[in-house]
């Protein structure tokens, strides 16, 4: 673990353990600003996938692996996105355009990234900084855990979704130090404790107001100065698999759209020694997504043939796997068929 983001998990660690009230403030304040600081400002300057922006809009599709993406992509655009041949996620985005009433949409489905450079994240949650607007695609069966992982992904890199821009003034100065100027009560923000979060910015003379209640957090973003505020919403798949009381509830949560995509799987294959054909998928009806139904699917007389298959994803607990014709494969799984 690099040194950096040790201490990323040791501040972290840090947090979880404190006990968030007015006499922490201060404290957490401070860890916030070095978490925020070790982050690199949440921007990320590495370098991002070229992506030309076209159209009159651009959204980009966020989600887990088997969510639905590259079905609710290839649905709307008419384009599968390519996964990765071990990590089972989009490796790059793939833009297409639909029209709508007259307007030209860009669509890219991007993959859940790593805040902290693990892979190649960075790379592509640069390109969700720049979407009109981000569409966050969950499975119904488990959305509040993957929500707030994605949600976290993208609020480390500066992406902030359905909120505006905090309401601070903030003007650095040459001397005078810190005036701290509060129009109404602050139940976070206090002299010491704002003084405190500009000087891990090495500012120690600025103006700033509060017009509002405002947080620690809202302070850091203000003095970044590279935050993004986009709209988002939540796509959740795979209703047809839940109860309709269940539904209901569904429907009362902000910004959410429940829906089922065609019931389809979409499975990779694998000639031996050589890395996932991603340009021959075969696509599997949801009620037959066994092995035996991908052999059958192929030719019948792979069955005759088959001895045993070796798959990559979801549906199997390690990578590979070796698998007989009655295992049951999931949406986005790669399979190699070893014959007799």
């Amino acid at each position: 673990m690099s040194s950096t983001l040790a201490k990323i998990v040791e501040i972290e660690a840090g947090m979880a353990q404190t006990q968030k009230d007015k006499a922490t403030a201060y404290h957490l304040g401070l860890l916030k600003a070095r978490l925020a600081k070790l982050r690199g400002g949440g921007s990320g300057p590495g370098e991002g996938f070229d992506v030309a922006k076209t159209g009159d809009a651009q959204i980009g599709l966020v989600g887990f692996p088997s969510v639905g993406k590259s079905t609710l992509l290839s649905n709307l655009a008419g384009v599968y996105s390519k996964v990765a041949a071990y990590e089972f996620t989009t490796l790059t985005t793939v833009p297409s355009v639909i029209l709508y009433k007259g307007a030209k949409i860009q669509l890219e489905g991007i993959i859940e990234g790593a805040k902290d450079g693990k892979g190649r994240g960075r790379q592509v949650i640069a390109v969700a900084r720049t979407r009109n607007l981000i569409l966050i695609v969950l499975d119904v069966l488990k959305p509040l855990g993957h929500k707030k992982i994605i949600e976290n992904e993208l609020e480390a890199f500066g992406v902030h979704l359905n909120s505006k821009p905090p309401n601070i003034g903030f003007k650095k100065k040459d001397k005078g130090g810190i005036n701290l100027m509060a129009t109404c009560p602050q139940s976070e923000l206090d002299a010491e404790t704002v003084k405190s979060i500009l000087a891990e910015y090495k500012i120690h003379n600025a103006d700033v107001t509060l017009p509002s209640d405002a947080t620690a957090d809202d302070l850091i973003d203000v003095v970044e100065g590279n935050r993004v505020y986009i709209p988002c919403i939540y796509v959740l798949n795979k209703i047809d698999q839940i109860s309709t009381e269940e539904l209901v509830i569904i429907y009362k949560v902000p910004h959410c759209i429940p829906i089922s995509a065609p019931h389809r799987y979409i499975i990779y294959t694998k000639p031996k020694g050589q890395l996932p054909d991603y340009t021959s998928l075969v696509v599997l009806p949801y009620s037959r997504t066994t092995v035996d139904d991908f052999c059958m699917k192929i030719h019948k007389n792979l069955i005759k043939e088959f001895q045993y298959a070796l798959v990559w994803g979801l549906s199997v607990e390690h990578n590979p796997q070796k698998v007989g014709k009655a295992h049951t494969l999931e949406d986005e799984d790669v399979i190699q068929i070893v014959k007799k």
